[in-house]
């Protein structure tokens, strides 16, 4: 479902339309964004125990960027499993965490993505399952932020890139 419930409201694009939630027993009147409503953002919402509900009286699932962000927030102050760093357990460590929107790429670039990590999946995903299969996939992926970062100075102070050292080792 693209969060649109007829395909006269898919016309107008979510830019026309206010934000679907009701914050605290008063209807947000935000814009919304392009960020639908889904069964993971309920759920985020009624663990955390927010007072954040949807208006069963329009006709979208579109959020304000907003909510989008206070959810992705709230989402990211958990403790995560397996994190290497010291301060890994704390939650200002967790919220310092960017939480990244898969959802704002290409169904081919997920796709690739699936095939590069070669991710088992039902076939006929849609966007919306895809992005979420891959965002958790992308979560357990391990980064050694020391070498990332000296690799990468060396790499612009170098003026090279990954791709660089792939030709010069084929063509040497």
């Amino acid at each position: 479902m693209n969060g649109f419930s007829t395909e006269e409201d898919s016309r107008d694009g979510p830019m026309s339309q206010t934000c679907c939630l009701v914050d605290d027993g008063e209807r947000c009147q935000r814009p919304a964004g392009n960020a639908s409503f889904s069964k993971r953002i309920q759920k985020s919402i009624s663990q955390k125990k927010l007072k954040l509900e949807i208006d069963r009286s329009v006709r979208h699932l579109y959020i304000c960027d907003f909510h989008k962000n206070f959810i992705q927030s709230v989402r990211n102050k958990r403790k995560r499993k397996g994190s290497d760093d010291e301060g890994g357990d704390s939650p200002e460590h967790d919220a310092e965490t960017p939480e990244v929107d898969l959802f704002q790429l290409q169904v081919n670039t997920l796709r690739r993505y699936k095939r590069h990590y070669k991710l088992q999946t039902r076939p006929g995903l849609n966007k919306a399952q895809l992005a979420e299969t891959i965002s958790r996939h992308f979560r357990t992926i391990t980064v050694n932020e020391k070498d990332t970062l000296t690799y990468f100075i060396y790499m612009v102070k170098t003026n090279k890139s990954k791709l660089d050292q792939k030709t010069e080792n084929a063509s040497g």
